[in-house]
């Protein structure tokens, strides 16, 4: 089951039988399978449909400490300190063989349930969430489950809601939150939930666009390092029609000696499928609402664009930080989760 977006939290009434409300975790959407009938082995199954238990023994591992005959549904996140860390997540999904051991040791994976689909062989998927949610309960308090294992926190309290969603989306790693009905049933593919994610406003340097001078659809944003090379940080989702005018009336083609000439573009993050673009002369600088979902000084999700910033110049822009690691520069593009 998946959640769709909104801006704000929805009416009371919105979801069958009032709403909850858990935070939402920037990691792998994911499903453990305990086996049944037991003997069997523990499979882990990406939100794609990928088998990854492989890629993740220590998880699997712990796994086979819980009951014959459950489904998890749940978030697969990596911690590096106190925070989150996505990218150290991705080094242990492209890893295998004796580098998945080695990256189990070294960046133990961590699970945050948050709904259950079945349990000790009975499937629950028609079950009200409140009845799935106290049998995933009972699971934490009967079998005493610690680390890898963490129950999602929830509330049914708007107001603590809205205070997790000022305050906790200020660790990385936490970006906003998803929001559940009681009675709600769990239907696969479906989008009944919604996501609520905290936006911010930054400011980047339009670097190319997609479509047309004349009509672009969208923009790519980048910030200069400290060595004045232009990183991309962040594409834009489709421009509406006001904006597609006010940004073709000030767009000027690139000259020779463009930062970005030679760069392969994709559509998404993680994505090998090539994107065209029209280079643009980098002298634009763009405000966007972006939310904290972030790798290597780059946002993975696309970003909104507000307006252009005519009372900035390119280096008045916040210089590029990739954090922990180099990113941007290969032209991989952030895409919808």
């Amino acid at each position: 089951m998946l959640a769709k977006a909104r801006e704000r939290m929805p009416p009371s009434a919105a979801l069958p039988g009032g709403l909850v409300v858990q935070p939402k975790f920037d990691g792998y959407r994911t499903l453990v399978f305990t086996p049944w009938p037991a003997p069997g082995p523990v499979l882990i199954q990406s939100r794609r449909g990928s088998m990854i238990q492989a890629r993740f023994p220590d998880l699997a591992a712990a796994a086979e400490a819980l009951p014959d005959g459950w489904v998890l549904d749940g978030e697969m996140v990596v911690w590096a300190g106190e925070e989150l860390s996505f990218a150290s997540l991705q080094r242990r999904a492209s890893a295998g063989g004796r580098t998945a051991a080695r990256l189990a040791e070294a960046l133990p994976a961590h699970f945050i349930a948050f709904d259950v689909l079945q349990a000790d062989g009975v499937e629950l998927l028609r079950r009200p969430y409140a009845e799935r949610r106290a049998t995933l309960e009972e699971l934490f308090t009967g079998h005493g489950l610690t680390a890898p294992w963490t129950l999602c926190p929830e509330t049914r309290d708007p107001a603590t809601a809205r205070e997790w969603l000022a305050s906790w989306t200020r660790v990385p790693g936490v970006e906003g939150l998803v929001v559940k009905g009681l009675r709600q049933r769990y239907l696969p593919g479906t989008r009944g939930w919604y996501k609520i994610r905290r936006r911010d406003t930054a400011e980047g340097i339009v670097g190319a666009v997609t479509g047309t001078l004349r009509r672009p659809q969208s923009v790519l944003l980048g910030r200069y390092d400290r060595e004045g090379v232009l990183r991309l940080v962040a594409r834009s989702t489709p421009l509406h029609p006001e904006a597609v005018q006010d940004i073709a009336a000030r767009l000027s083609p690139a000259r020779p000696g463009h930062p970005w000439e030679g760069t392969r573009f994709t559509t998404s993050w993680g994505s090998r499928t090539p994107l065209e673009v029209v280079l643009v002369e980098p002298d634009l600088v763009a405000e966007m609402a972006v939310d904290t979902a972030q790798v290597h000084g780059a946002w993975r999700h696309p970003a909104r664009f507000a307006r252009l910033r005519e009372d900035m110049t390119p280096d008045e822009v916040t210089e590029f930080d990739e954090g922990s690691g180099p990113g941007g520069q290969d032209g991989r593009l952030m895409g919808p989760e």
